[in-house]
């Protein structure tokens, strides 16, 4: 399959498929007649990296990441540290988003109580 058909069909926008052969990790994607062709190890990769996006990883840390996971078994926990780092970095935001949501919840509450007690 190539670029085109690749972004097209997996809806992978073309410049994540150029930085993902730049990385070098097209283990099994040949060059035919001067394009790149994936098969289906190639797309499940990709389908790790927009994961990845998708959760907060910088390209860099996707890089990483991936140049990790091509190594094989031996660096799961290498990877496993980068996913609970990410992991606990959005608890703290989403901690930190309830607390902002109990103070509007609160200041809220404070204006229809004055509302209601005039009344």
């Amino acid at each position: 399959m190539t670029i085109h058909e690749a972004s097209e069909r997996y809806q992978i926008p073309i410049k994540i498929l150029q930085e993902y052969e730049s990385w070098g990790l097209c283990g099994e994607v040949k060059k035919v007649m001067g394009s790149w062709h994936y098969d289906e190890s190639d797309m499940e990769r990709l389908s790790i990296i927009m994961t990845l996006h998708d959760i907060g990883f910088t390209n860099d840390e996707i890089e990483e990441y991936m140049r990790l996971l091509l190594e094989g078994k031996s660096t799961e926990k290498e990877r496993m540290k980068m996913l609970n780092e990410k992991r606990n970095g959005t608890l703290d935001e989403i901690h930190l988003k309830q607390k902002q949501l109990d103070r509007l919840d609160y200041l809220r509450f404070e204006l229809k109580q004055r509302n209601f007690k005039n009344n």
